[in-house]
């Protein structure tokens, strides 16, 4: 594995590395009783379906600004600017360098959640308590390795622009790594933040449509990415329904709320707006308070809520604050067990339809978003 880092990642302030006192209960399983034929099964299919990053085609040339350029020629603009009502109209130039930062944002949000999920399945695989979980999870250490590598290389190699970690990703994987109890690590990481992850995925891979390298990246992550989702949902089943006491269900009440504030409020992008040198509180209450905005982050709990659901965590208690938020529209979508393929929720797929429809060069061939 070798490549040129033409784009290093910015370094945070704190400095290169962050040291973490995280409490972990080490379980040995002494049974070794291999009774729970779902994660086996899913222990075999992970296995079998392992990919290597150098298996990508990483001699395609990446142009993001020339393929804004083509969408921008062709009438994308106007539509833009209509979807999504910016404080100020937008010349075709910022247009192209916001959408250029926010891909990137995006991006370099994703490396660093799959290092925070490479560190905390690492974890899972010293604290589960079954000989079946940890076999998966050692599985999924080697996957979420994969996906550093390759969000790493493609940020550094290929795209030119970088984010360093989100303050409220930062605080929620600070959590879920410090936090002894083996549940909150399948909670917080397996639940939700590779379940916003999934949606996440799913979105930029519609915004990039024509470049063929993350389509493939994206798609293998996805992939990978979906059966992790499954792993939590299915080790976590029947927990918090018939073994937890009234108070330990209301401290995972509040870290579900808690963890889905600080999800949201991530997806706010104010280092974006630092970035590009805007207004940043006038743009901050544009992306809290536009409609585009407010639907972008609800759509990215599309998976989230009915895991919660399948789950018994939709308690009234986060029902109360998940209806306040809008996001109780997601509670009958399916699960990850019952699908583990994400479905792109439908409001996005009419979004994206007008976009392309806007995007049709005059020569007749289409322009997908």
């Amino acid at each position: 594995m070798e490549y040129r880092q033409h784009n290093p990642l910015p370094i945070p302030v704190s400095g290169a590395y962050e040291s973490l006192n995280s409490t972990i209960e080490t379980v040995l399983d002494w049974q070794y009783e291999l009774k729970k034929q779902n994660l086996l099964a899913l222990y075999e299919k992970g296995k079998a379906l392992a990919w290597n990053a150098n298996d990508l085609d990483w001699s395609i040339d990446v142009n993001l600004e020339r393929m804004m350029n083509d969408r921008i020629g062709n009438g994308a603009a106007s539509l833009m600017n209509t979807l999504m009502s910016p404080p100020v109209a937008l010349s075709d130039k910022e247009l192209i360098r916001m959408q250029l930062h926010m891909n990137s944002f995006m991006l370099s949000q994703f490396l660093h959640g799959e290092q925070g999920a490479l560190l905390a399945t690492a974890k899972i695989v010293q604290s589960v308590p079954w000989e079946e979980a940890k076999f998966y999870a050692a599985n999924q250490v080697a996957d979420e390795a994969r996906h550093v590598e390759v969000y790493h290389r493609y940020l550094t190699e290929k795209l030119g622009i970088s984010y360093g970690v989100n303050d409220q990703l930062r605080q929620l994987l600070d959590h879920i790594l410090c936090d002894a109890r083996w549940d909150i690590t399948f909670l917080g990481m397996q639940i939700m933040v590779e379940g916003l992850a999934l949606a996440a995925f799913g979105v930029t891979r519609m915004q990039m449509a024509d470049e063929p390298l993350i389509q493939d990246l994206i798609g293998r992550v996805m992939a990978d990415e979906s059966r992790h989702v499954a792993f939590g949902v299915l080790s976590l089943s029947d927990l918090y329904t018939n073994q937890m006491t009234s108070a330990e269900l209301k401290e995972r009440e509040e870290f579900v709320i808690e963890a889905t504030h600080l999800l949201r409020n991530r997806l706010l992008m104010e280092a974006v707006f630092e970035r590009l040198d805007w207004d940043v509180p006038v743009w901050v209450e544009w992306a809290k308070n536009t409609p585009f905005m407010i639907g972008f982050r609800q759509m990215m709990f599309s998976k989230i809520v009915p895991n919660l659901r399948r789950l018994g965590l939709l308690t009234p208690r986060v029902r109360e604050e998940y209806a306040r938020l809008d996001l109780l529209k997601f509670e009958n979508f399916k699960d990850s067990v019952e699908e583990p393929e994400v479905t792109p929720p439908h409001e996005l797929v009419e979004l994206m339809m007008q976009f392309m429809a806007a995007n049709q060069p005059t020569n007749g061939a289409a322009i997908t978003a």
